[in-house]
């Protein structure tokens, strides 16, 4: 991988802001298959929990929260497979503080647990219904205990960011002294602001001598700015799921903190190249897909369309892009569509080897804008046909020009289209009906311009296959102004219909053409 400074293009203000702020180690605690899972609709088979399992390890998280041991015994015999697998992650199971859970988890034959009480006043009054002796006395008593069974110990203080201070102080200290070995602070709803945050960490840490670490919701948007700031203030642990998966609105995305620890902190936590493809992977398997404009691992994430945009990431890629996509294993697209500019469409051009000539580009953005309308995207089997009929066509102006045109066609409706044309600056109207829409179209249009005409030969391929794909409409005539020359139009567009009638007005102005120079 190439230097950080190659490729990060952070803003010289983070460094200001952290100056000063030393973060020499962050673990990351995968929940993907644990909270991960209870985001609705997501049902793990044991097969799929291997997978990903397997695949975060491979990406180098610290420690796999591979599910809830005590919900079942398939989870249990899940959680098992996973510890045999021997991967270099550790493998972790939650437990509520009862003995029944943390027992539950010894029988899975791993060797760490998180265990959780919730801790706020609102919890313990409408939840527990328990005192804060009660809730400290039965936190210490579940962590002893799984210490005695030689288990390593995280403890969470649910709801930890509604919690008065001083008892989440005094949770702390208790749970540390009880032998836990990592502290975790939960927002367990998404309520705290980064600036909280940073308080919150700042003063824990002043009674927390074991690592503290954060588990951030992501209900107003803040669970990785959130989880970002607690590292600043002195987290060393921070729990995630790919692609934000999680309950209600998600977790802190794992891919969107292990790229803001190596950008604002230079720690790299995971195998940054293989952020892409786990991601990937991960939305598979879950179902949930990938949104367009997630940061990251979204299909938009470096995808370019505007001309401004484009010009400026051919020219250095710092211009418009925060880092390099081959950073976390992803690519690079130049987008062809409504917004397209001449440098984009050339540069495509010439990666597709295809010679087109610069006096002709502005009528290639034209049909470029005119068939993306609606936001489809032109892809290179597209570009190729719409160069190919723009180097075909004549280029130069019509003699008979489709002033208005129309077609009303349905289940058990005949077919009827009226056209208006233009020939020698008089328009001619005329509406005919036949076998479906196109043929409706070519007879009416046939009867604006002249009776004699006769099609010869009619052909429509689609370009790529896809439902928006591009067609191409290719027409032989005969009888427009010569009846003994046959004359072709070609045209590329959405609509069938409407391609079909610019490749007959092609084909007819085409023998009007020849004829009038003959």
């Amino acid at each position: 991988m190439k230097r950080r400074e190659e490729m990060i293009y952070d803003s010289h203000y983070n460094r200001l802001a952290l100056l000063g702020k030393e973060v020499r180690g962050v673990s990351i605690f995968d929940t993907t298959l644990r909270d991960g899972e209870q985001a609705p609709g997501i049902a793990l088979s044991m097969d799929d929990k291997i997978r990903i399992a397997s695949a975060l390890s491979d990406l180098g998280v610290d420690v796999i929260e591979a599910g809830f041991a005590a919900s079942g015994d398939s989870e249990k015999e899940t959680i098992r497979k996973i510890k045999e697998l021997n991967l270099p992650s550790k493998v972790c199971s939650l437990a509520r503080s009862v003995k029944g859970d943390i027992d539950s988890v010894i029988d899975c034959d791993v060797d760490y647990v998180h265990t959780f009480l919730a801790t706020s006043d609102i919890h313990l009054k409408y939840k527990l219904k328990m005192s804060r002796e009660e809730v400290k006395a039965k936190a210490v008593d579940a962590i002893e205990y799984a210490r005695s069974h030689g288990l390593t110990v995280q403890f969470s203080c649910e709801d930890a960011t509604r919690t008065e201070l001083d008892f989440l102080k005094e949770m702390h200290i208790a749970a540390q002294d009880a032998g836990a070995s990592v502290i975790n602070v939960p927002d367990t709803v998404g309520v705290i602001y980064p600036s909280a945050m940073t308080y919150l960490i700042e003063e824990l840490a002043k009674v927390t001598k074991v690592p503290i670490s954060v588990h951030c919701h992501n209900d107003m948007g803040l669970a990785v700015a959130n989880s970002l700031a607690a590292v600043a203030a002195g987290a060393e642990m921070v729990h995630v799921c790919v692609n934000g998966l999680g309950e209600r609105t998600g977790n802190a995305a794992l891919e969107e903190i292990a790229l803001g620890l190596y950008a604002n902190f230079g720690v790299e936590t995971v195998n940054m190249e293989r952020i892409g493809a786990v991601s990937k992977m991960v939305s598979r398997i879950t179902g949930y897909p990938i949104p367009y404009n997630k940061p990251i691992v979204g299909r938009n994430a470096f995808a370019h369309e505007s001309g401004i945009h484009v010009h400026g990431v051919l020219n250095n890629a710092a211009t418009y892009e925060a880092f390099r996509p081959e950073l976390v294993g992803m690519d690079r697209h130049i987008i062809l569509g409504k917004h397209s500019g001449a440098h984009s469409v050339r540069d495509r051009l010439n990666v597709l080897k295809v010679e087109f000539p610069d006096e002709r580009m502005n009528e290639l953005l034209a049909k470029i804008k005119e068939v993306s309308v609606g936001g489809k995207e032109i892809d290179d089997a597209e570009l190729i046909a719409i160069t190919d009929h723009i180097l075909w066509s004549r280029g130069e102006e019509d003699p008979i020009k489709l002033k208005e045109f129309a077609v009303f066609t349905g289940k058990g409706v005949t077919a009827t289209a009226t056209v208006t044309v233009e020939v020698d600056g008089k328009k001619r109207t005329s509406s005919s009906i036949g076998i479906g829409p196109v043929d409706a179209s070519i007879n009416a249009i046939r009867c604006a311009v002249n009776e004699k005409i006769t099609l010869e030969e009619y052909k429509l391929s689609a370009i790529t296959g896809g439902s928006d794909s591009l067609c191409e409409a290719t027409v032989v005539i005969k009888g427009a102004y010569d009846d003994r020359r046959l004359s072709v139009g070609k045209a590329v567009g959405l609509d069938i219909v409407a391609t079909s009638v610019d490749a007959t007005m092609e084909a007819i102005n085409r023998d009007y053409i020849r004829g009038e120079r003959s």
